[in-house]
């Protein structure tokens, strides 16, 4: 025999859910004559209620996973000086030190901070060999003011001397025109003093000091099955505890860490740089809430989650509303899920109504 076309089903738990209603009414009206015997009721029952509608909405979709992280100044790393001597000065914990400042006194003589990713690594003096520790030097002297060799470059030249005596006569030094390399700490920027281990009276060593960053940035150890909501330069939502709703951009994904306990799973430390420090206000330290986009559709068609039935053949359709008790299923399929939304597509177009349980 030729059959019809073949009709889209709607999933079973609609019939089953009206069974369990009508068992209910039944039990409860039973009930209410053992209890109470009343009179038969001439009552004409009430019409059931409409069924909850949505619209058809075209909009923007954002998938979000959320993770735990810390406000802090960022990861801590040691100073260390190769001056030697005794230690006469040292700055206070959470002190901020910029370029040309001290960062200690060794033997009542400052040794201060420059900028840069090159330590130096021999004494700078007339007739020495070109190097880029002499460029070093003669950025962070022209950022100083000190500028009358002209563009900084990695020739030691007699204008360069000429800029060191000038330097040194602003700190109060004798103006030799020449720099030891234990005279400067060369950092990649200003840094601020989170411990101090070295102790006034000792000798400046491998444990000196603990600094960070001076900007308060997130962390945040992302196990490794979760490392891909990370993408460097990518936007994220922060709720920092005892501050305010603010946004970031993830600065840095790091190396896999392994954890100490070979029970504890390895993490990917991932840093966030706020875009509002005033959001997190005094705090130094705070719980954050890391808000994630793992997924993002543009202009894509949605309706409720609450509106997608389950068909028996698999898939799912939605319950189109056509009028005063008529409606039609459309079989549709689904992408992303967000904010109680889903994305759809299907025989549908926007202002559409649907069925839908929320």
């Amino acid at each position: 025999m030729t059959q019809g076309p073949q009709r889209v089903r709607r999933r079973r738990r609609v019939r089953a859910a009206s069974v369990g209603v009508a068992v209910l009414v039944v039990v409860g009206v039973g009930t209410a004559v053992v209890l109470a015997r009343p009179r038969p009721s001439t009552a004409t029952p009430s019409a059931p209620a409409p069924p909850a509608t949505a619209e058809v909405t075209r909009a923007d979709l954002a998938e979000q996973q959320s993770a735990d992280g810390t406000l802090g100044y960022g990861e801590e790393r040691d100073l260390t000086s190769a001056a030697r001597g005794t230690i006469t000065w040292l700055p206070a914990s959470g002190a901020v030190i910029t370029r040309g400042k001290q960062v200690l006194g060794v033997d009542a003589r400052p040794v201060v901070l420059f900028y840069g990713t090159t330590p130096l690594y021999r004494d700078l003096a007339a007739g020495m060999t070109d190097g880029p520790d002499v460029k070093v030097v003669e950025q962070n002297l022209a950022a100083l003011g000190f500028d009358d060799f002209g563009t900084p470059d990695e020739e030691f030249t007699s204008n360069t001397a000429a800029a060191i005596e000038d330097w040194q006569d602003s700190l109060g030094l004798d103006e030799t025109g020449k720099l030891s390399r234990d005279a400067v700490v060369v950092q990649p920027g200003a840094v601020r003093v989170s411990s101090v281990s070295a102790e006034l009276g000792g000798q400046p060593g491998a444990q000196l000091m603990k600094v960070t960053g001076t900007q308060r940035a997130v962390t945040v150890d992302l196990p490794l099955d979760e490392q891909s909501y990370a993408k460097k330069g990518a936007k994220v939502g922060l709720e920092i505890t005892g501050g305010a709703s603010t946004t970031g951009t993830v600065a840095d994904v790091g190396a896999v860490t392994q954890p100490e306990n070979p029970q504890d799973d390895a993490t990917v430390p991932v840093t966030i740089a706020l875009h509002d420090q005033k959001a997190a206000g005094s705090l130094d330290s705070a719980p954050v809430t890391v808000t994630f986009t793992t997924g993002h559709r543009e202009h894509v068609l949605t309706v409720p989650v609450g509106a997608l039935l389950a068909l028996a053949e698999g898939g799912f359709a939605v319950d189109v509303v056509d009028g005063p008790s008529r409606h039609h299923l459309v079989a549709v399929q689904t992408g992303l899920f967000a904010q109680g939304l889903v994305e759809v597509t299907g025989d549908l177009h926007e202002g559409q109504k649907v069925v839908t349980t929320s």
